[in-house]
């Protein structure tokens, strides 16, 4: 039981580090995105 437990955990673990990764890229892919559509704002006025 303790075995099944402790594999559960580090299943979470894992699954939890793979979330914080694909949040952190996404967050970098939507700051750029904004960043350089601002850009372009200020470009055009």
């Amino acid at each position: 039981m303790v075995d099944v437990v402790l594999l559960e955990v580090d299943v979470v673990l894992i699954v939890v580090d793979v979330l914080v990764e694909v949040v952190q890229v996404v967050l970098v892919v939507v700051v750029q995105k904004m960043v350089y559509f601002h850009e372009r704002k200020f470009v055009q006025l």
